[in-house]
């Protein structure tokens, strides 16, 4: 929903973007009221919509206006701005029987734009026409207002997704979708999905973490905020920036600390999409590149009695410079949301340290719990199932391999996602291990909690 208003409301003739309403999204029908002062053009609305990704079906337009005679036809002028509306159609002789000219009329009719460029003209094909009210006059300005403004109701193809993965938010072929509105995105799964086109995302995470090994336990509070931006149809940038608090306690000493974790810097490009009736499947790939920002000094022997691949895991990093490489994919019918990303890290060593290469497999099921009556959008709750694949590879400390190092590991990630309003989203998640294959030096995850926001621009 969002997405349709942000690209409707860049029209010179569009209201302020929440004057901009989906009014029945079973149907795709949305409806705004243009500037009294400003000629519309159907041309111009169809093309907003096509460059941020979208199909208009057809636009009904309600005017009031001055009927004319201009040879066999007839126009519609509407004031201020005196925008002349063609009149067409079969039935329109009998619609207009006994009319005429200066008559003022109230129209309601399908509109379009006829021919490009100096030769275009705005059509109306009427459905219904009674009279009017009449032009009143300031009599201290001499300024006109007219007592029926313009209303333009369009039906475009493809809405934004009620899931920024499982609806259409960029159709190249008309479809009737159900269940649209806010670009959302699975929890912990890599949704193919770019939120709003010429706008984007701020989503700060709060991760709470519990792990151990043997008489070791850490706690871990990471604060991870996310900026995306998407300036094209195709392309979505993104820069994450986490910041961690660690504490350990062994029984015999503790210790905390506090520092910024490596940045990345995202790019993801839609390389796929199909669309049907009530859903549609989409994939892309996703490049990061994660930079040697952050703290790399760990607790040290004499602070805490452990391995020093152990000691260099309470630290906020995994190690130097990484490539990231993801491909994801979802697919959604009615309130089923199914989607999935393979993910590979090539781990680079920072001061000796890195704990070793990963593939990390992903998968995320959604169900839309509410509103069960769903024609206008707002409220929308999502009961969110992922789970979370995570194979690490030998790790290395001051130059050397360490045994101990692999895991594989298996985890379940329960969780709700509410969309409070038309930009801003609550989430939050649990992961749970199902399988923790870890070798002996290895830090062992008990439970991670996310609650997370997601605030559109």
């Amino acid at each position: 929903m969002y997405n349709i208003q942000k690209a409707v409301s860049r029209l010179d003739y569009a209201p302020k973007l929440k004057e901009i309403q989906i009014t029945d999204i079973k149907k795709g029908l949305g409806v705004f009221t243009p500037k009294p002062d400003q000629a519309v053009s159907f041309a111009a609305l169809k093309a907003a919509l096509k460059k941020a990704g979208y199909a208009l079906d057809s636009a009904e337009i309600t005017v009031t206006g001055t009927l004319r005679r201009e040879g066999d036809g007839w126009v519609l002028i509407v004031d201020p701005v005196g925008q002349r509306f063609a009149l067409e159609g079969a039935g329109l002789d009998k619609m207009l029987a006994g009319a005429s000219s200066d008559t003022r009329v109230e129209i309601v009719g399908n509109w379009t734009t006829v021919g490009t460029g100096a030769s275009a003209r705005e059509v109306i094909t009427p459905r219904t026409m009674k009279e009017a009210g009449n032009v009143t006059t300031s009599p201290t300005t001499g300024a006109t207002s007219i007592t029926k403004t313009n209303v333009v109701r369009f039906m475009p193809a493809g809405f934004d997704a009620l899931h920024e993965g499982a609806f259409p938010d960029a159709l190249e072929e008309t479809a009737t979708p159900t269940l649209t509105t806010l670009p959302l995105a699975p929890i912990r799964t890599t949704t193919p999905g770019l939120t709003v086109y010429q706008g984007g995302a701020v989503t700060p995470r709060l991760y709470v973490i519990k792990q151990h090994l043997g008489d070791l336990e850490v706690s871990r509070q990471v604060l991870d905020v996310s900026v995306s931006y998407t300036p094209t149809q195709k392309l979505q940038l993104e820069a994450e920036v986490p910041v961690s608090r660690t504490s350990f306690d062994d029984g015999v000493t503790s210790g905390s600390g506090v520092g910024l974790g490596n940045i990345t810097l995202w790019g993801k490009y839609r390389f796929f999409r199909t669309v049907k009736t009530y859903g549609d499947r989409q994939a892309a790939v996703r490049f990061g590149v994660e930079l040697p920002t952050g703290k790399k000094s760990a607790p040290g022997e004499a602070r805490l009695n452990a391995p020093a691949f152990v000691r260099q895991q309470l630290t906020p990093i995994s190690g130097g410079l990484s490539p990231h490489f993801d491909v994801t994919f979802s697919q959604a019918g009615g309130r089923f949301i199914f989607g999935g990303n393979v993910e590979g890290v090539i781990r680079s060593e920072r001061d000796g340290f890195h704990a070793g290469h990963e593939l990390r497999v992903n998968t995320d099921l959604e169900y839309v719990l509410l509103p069960r009556d769903y024609d206008t959008p707002g409220g929308e709750l999502f009961a969110i199932l992922e789970t979370n694949f995570v194979r690490r590879g030998l790790g290395r400390v001051g130059g050397g391999a360490v045994p101990g190092s692999r895991s594989t590991e298996f985890y379940l990630a329960p969780g709700l996602q509410y969309a409070a309003a038309p930009r801003f989203v609550i989430e939050g998640s649990v992961q749970l291990p199902v399988v923790r294959n870890t070798g002996a030096q290895v830090l062992r995850t008990d439970s991670n909690i996310l609650l997370g926001i997601r605030y559109l621009f």
